[in-house]
């Protein structure tokens, strides 16, 4: 690893353990930020799977190394806690890879935790450094899927650092999952929020705002079960990964009535809203996959409303490229291209909180946090 990149990550570990002990997940949205340094990489990657829909993946040595290089400081790194099917009646010989590729049903599979942490614990530490692992393989539908997270904390502890990617509304995803169908008023979900916020993990949750192909001008059907959820849990932070959009949960172009509370006339003003929301200062907005990067650089306007908008208000949002299973630097650089017309119309300042700066904040206070927790809680 570049010395440079060292010796900004020890510097930033150093300065962490000695002013934080317990940051609450409030102060964090309100903290002063110092002006931006010079870019030592091209960002930090707050979303990134190592393996796929039937637990195949990158090597997290090479991973480190080889993709990650000189390019991405830091990244998470966590599996898919839903196992696709090899159903023979529905695909035959075809051995499925993705969900989109059978019709059989999806469960959860949560030997992926065990996998990610023994994959990390094999690193050296300067790799391991770079890396914060995500527990991922629960239900969570299931009252139980909090406890799933502390044995996996109490099995191995020093490794985790969050929870998640996890799903609760996803197009095409969840009406494939085998068993109960998770839902963001389910008392499960409240648990697990209740338990990372007790125990400082970063959670990462996907739930999309809206259904698949919904009517225009319509309020998303999710919204105000998402904004409730998070109202609920003002100690634990939260990213919403991607902002609730999807490949064909599109951003929201009008509202049916201006008059209804909490609605807004563009998916913008949706998002400025939340930011600006003294209730919601423990959420932040992870803008990672090429499906959101689609939507952000579809035309000239587009590209415009972006840049202001992550410009408003940039110690809410985390770039990360959603990326599974990368062969290569070059693909796992490719989301992070897409975006080069965003970049150019931003600050230096604001670009860098957004590809780096917010993940070290939220993430280094996890790292503190959480292993202050195992100190007391982990025989």
């Amino acid at each position: 690893m570049p010395e440079r990149i060292k010796s900004h990550g020890l510097a930033v570990a150093i300065m962490t353990a000695v002013c934080v002990a317990v940051i609450p997940a409030v102060a964090l949205a309100r903290k002063p930020q110092p002006p931006a340094p010079a870019m030592q990489c091209l960002f930090n990657d707050s979303h990134f799977h190592l393996t796929n829909y039937v637990q195949q993946g990158t090597d997290m040595g090479k991973y480190v190394d080889e993709i990650m290089g000189d390019k991405i400081c830091r990244s998470t790194v966590f599996g898919i806690p839903l196992q696709q099917t090899w159903s023979y009646g529905n695909s035959g010989d075809f051995a499925p890879t993705y969900y989109l590729q059978s019709d059989a049903p999806l469960y959860y599979y949560s030997f992926t935790d065990a996998w990610i942490a023994t994959q990390y614990l094999k690193l050296k530490p300067e790799q391991r450094q770079r890396l914060d692992p995500m527990i991922t393989g629960f239900n969570p539908a299931d009252m139980y899927a909090a406890d799933h997270i502390r044995r996996v904390l109490e099995t191995f502890p020093g490794v985790f650092s969050g929870i998640g990617e996890f799903t609760i509304h996803k197009e095409f995803v969840s009406s494939k999952v085998a068993g109960e169908i998770a839902s963001l008023t389910d008392p499960a979900l409240d648990r697990i929020l209740d338990f990372a916020g007790e125990v400082g993990l970063a959670v990462i949750l996907h739930s999309d705002i809206d259904m698949p192909f919904a009517k225009a001008g319509a309020e998303p059907v999710f919204l105000k079960q998402m904004k409730d959820l998070l109202r609920r849990h003002p100690q634990t932070t939260i990213i919403w990964a991607h902002i609730g959009l999807g490949r064909v949960v599109h951003p929201v172009q009008g509202q049916a009535t201006v008059e209804a509370a909490e609605r807004n006339p563009t998916y913008r003003d949706l998002v400025e809203a939340m930011a600006s929301d003294p209730t919601l200062s423990h959420v932040y907005f992870d803008i990672s996959w090429d499906e959101v990067a689609k939507y952000a650089v579809s035309s000239p306007e587009a590209i415009r409303n972006t840049a202001a908008m992550l410009s408003k208000n940039p110690d809410r949002f985390l770039f990360g490229t959603d990326n599974v299973a990368p062969a290569d630097q070059a693909t796992q650089l490719r989301v992070f291209n897409m975006w080069d017309p965003i970049w150019a119309l931003m600050t230096p300042e604001a670009m860098h909180m957004v590809r780096i700066g917010n993940y070290e904040r939220i993430f280094d206070a996890a790292r503190v946090r959480v292993r202050a927790w195992e100190k007391t809680n982990v025989n």
